[in-house]
């Protein structure tokens, strides 16, 4: 049985099934001012503030898996690269946003490969414009939900719609930032680098982490994960996991194995630099001030 909802004025809500049977059921607020009726195609949900929202349902798996291969049509195009996750909610004051551009540029003039985001705004938005700055490619997937609020628009401010791809699905979202960052060949430079966030990032964060403790995450080269901890942002997440630990829910020194962590650009640069044995600028080396509402950090 599909369903759809639309709003309606009144203290009941209505609902319709595909058979066009109605049920109403009443509403938990006197004033409120929502009626929901269901069908079986995408529809919309109109508010007491008269936003409209448009909804899409999963009639078939066939619906995620073509669009988990527009990811990888994508990604073939584009090239594959350094994937950021991080947080949408830190916006241009903020002293991560500054450092995570500058990373973005440097890391895109490093490596010189696509720079790879949930094209969203906060860090992922600060990655993206720091590698346009370097003239390097960029490429996203992009979602209808960021920072707790809906998209006015499922298109991108700015980036061209060839270079991003906006997903109905998560699942499909999250195939395709692991497989742009799959290594091939001994020539491809990727990276999967975790910026400060919140519950999404943590999500893709410890699902990138598990798929390469387990193998699984498809690359026949291994795939350098970087923990960027601007301001000690995840040290309370370190202790956790030390703490497992001592539980025995992890092996000892396994999580440290998985990923690299760095206090700052400079260190998150040079580990780059070693893995993929490449020289760095002497800007790269001695890395520059950035100022940090807990203090002076060398980014």
């Amino acid at each position: 049985m599909g369903f759809s909802m639309v709003g309606s004025l009144g203290s009941q809500i209505s609902v319709r099934n595909s058979h066009r049977r109605r049920l109403k059921f009443q509403s938990f607020s006197e004033r409120a001012t929502h009626t929901i009726t269901f069908k079986s195609h995408p529809a919309k949900v109109l508010l007491s503030k008269r936003e409209a929202i448009e909804f899409e349902e999963r009639t078939s798996p066939n619906e995620v898996r073509k669009e988990i291969e527009q990811c990888y049509e994508l990604i073939h195009r584009l090239g594959r690269g350094v994937v950021y996750l991080g947080s949408s909610r830190m916006g241009t004051g903020h002293s991560h946003y500054k450092q995570a551009l500058e990373l973005g540029r440097e890391i895109a003039n490093l490596l010189g490969c696509t720079s790879w985001s949930g094209a969203g705004p906060g860090l992922m938005d600060a990655a993206t414009k720091g590698a346009l700055q370097a003239g390097r490619p960029v490429g996203g997937f992009k979602i209808g939900k960021e920072a707790g609020e809906w998209t006015s628009s499922n298109f991108h401010s700015y980036l061209p719609s060839e270079a991003y791809l906006t997903c109905r699905f998560f699942s499909a979202r999250k195939h395709g930032l692991v497989d742009a960052a799959v290594r091939g060949s001994c020539s491809d430079r990727t990276a999967v680098v975790a910026l400060p966030g919140g519950i999404g990032t943590l999500d893709e964060v410890f699902e990138i982490l598990a798929l390469i403790q387990l193998e699984r995450i498809g690359s026949q080269l291994p795939v350098p994960f970087l923990l960027v901890n601007y301001d000690s942002f995840y040290s309370k997440l370190l202790d956790f996991l030390d703490d497992c630990e001592g539980w025995g829910t992890v092996s000892k020194g396994e999580v440290a194995s998985l990923w690299k962590v760095c206090s700052n650009n400079s260190e998150a640069l040079a580990y780059l630099a070693e893995f993929y044995s490449l020289p760095l600028s002497d800007k790269c080396k001695h890395g520059t001030e950035l100022q940090s509402p807990r203090g002076s950090v060398s980014s």
